[in-house]
């Protein structure tokens, strides 16, 4: 990124040897990320971040409403997702939330029955932000190419991305969402894979960037720096497992300590723990925690603070919601850190009253 700011700074669209230079660097960012998801280097769009992909994704079904006007989505999906599918309704988009079971994964017997001829799109997250957990996008994209053959797939991998293996063709999505600042790259940029066989309208248009898909002059140096973080990504298998040991040590502390219950389900990705320290509220420990360097928080970071919907539509009691912390993994994060959490908890619930 350094590099970008300081001596690569041209326009990758000017003929001249600074803008070459530039667009040298966006095209070798473009061939590291597609490699990391098994795709080809023209199947990556650059955005600004995982909202513009999303929006990018579901507006898309507006140039497709001669072929039918349902849209599935499921009631647990990013803001970026559920309000860009809900805005379309007023164009005569009939819009399907799929519902979560206990443990946060939606039912594909309700996809099957959901899906009809009318389908255009449907676009089902791989991991949730709030609670980690994982879900069935492979099948999904199956029973969609089967049984509504005008339909486009679409994932949301925001939170997926960079912390577990993600193969575009063996999912058999044909789009995908990334965003850089999950992954320690600046916020400002992410992606959307948009495969090969599928033809959307961009929703920016104008000096026909981006293979005509995003127009607008390239921020080489986000785009620069999100290479960066791909390339210095660990293996993510071996990552995984190391991750899990951290997630299960966190659960074990906690309920050792008796301080919360566990939202997450044991099958949740380990990067992302919901958890409620039932009788405090999430505002309240949140900032408690602050004011011991400790960051978390109590939902979604796009809901600036709002209820949960996602533990809403997953069963959980008010009691249960208004007590949720959502604690977010790095590679970076120890035992230790662990320690000073749960050491840190314990105090809280001693110190402050309960609501």
């Amino acid at each position: 990124m350094n590099n970008a700011l300081e001596s690569n700074w041209g326009n990758p669209s000017s003929l001249h040897i600074l803008g070459m230079n530039a667009e040298i660097a966006v095209n070798e960012a473009r061939e590291c990320i597609a490699k990391t998801v098994n795709a080809s280097p023209k199947e990556i769009i650059f955005t600004s971040c995982g909202t513009e992909a999303n929006n990018t994704a579901i507006m898309s079904a507006l140039h497709r409403k001669n072929r039918g006007n349902r849209i599935i989505t499921t009631a647990i999906e990013h803001p970026s997702v559920l309000k860009a599918a809900e805005s379309l309704k007023e164009f005569g988009f009939e819009v399907v939330l799929l519902k979560p079971d206990s443990n946060g994964v939606i039912s594909l017997s309700e996809l099957e029955k959901a899906l009809n001829d009318k389908t255009v799109l449907v676009s089902i997250m791989l991991v949730n932000n709030e609670t980690g957990a994982i879900e069935p996008v492979k099948r999904a994209a199956e029973l969609t190419h089967k049984l509504a053959k005008n339909a486009f797939f679409h994932c949301d991998a925001v939170q997926a991305f960079g912390k577990m293996p993600i193969n575009v063709k063996a999912l058999g999505v044909d789009m995908l969402t990334a965003s850089g600042h999950k992954i320690h790259a600046p916020k400002g940029v992410g992606f959307l894979y948009c495969s090969e066989r599928t033809h959307i309208a961009p929703l920016l248009i104008g000096g026909g960037q981006e293979n005509g898909m995003r127009s607008g002059t390239e921020c080489v140096p986000l785009i620069c720096a999100l290479h960066g973080a791909v390339a210095d990504l660990p293996d993510l298998q071996n990552q995984l497992d190391i991750q899990r040991e951290l997630y299960d040590y966190t659960i074990e502390k906690l309920l050792e300590n008796n301080l919360a219950t566990i939202n997450s389900s044991t099958e949740s990705l380990p990067y992302v723990l919901n958890i409620s320290v039932n009788g405090y509220r999430s505002e309240t420990l949140l900032h408690f925690l602050e004011s011991k360097n400790i960051f978390v928080s109590s939902g979604s970071a796009c809901s600036k603070g709002n209820v949960s919907y996602v533990l809403k539509e997953m069963g959980k009691s008010n009691k249960e919601i208004d007590s949720a912390l959502r604690i977010s993994f790095s590679r970076f994060n120890t035992k230790q850190d662990i320690d000073t959490l749960v050491t840190e908890l314990i105090n809280a619930t001693k110190k402050l009253r309960k609501a």
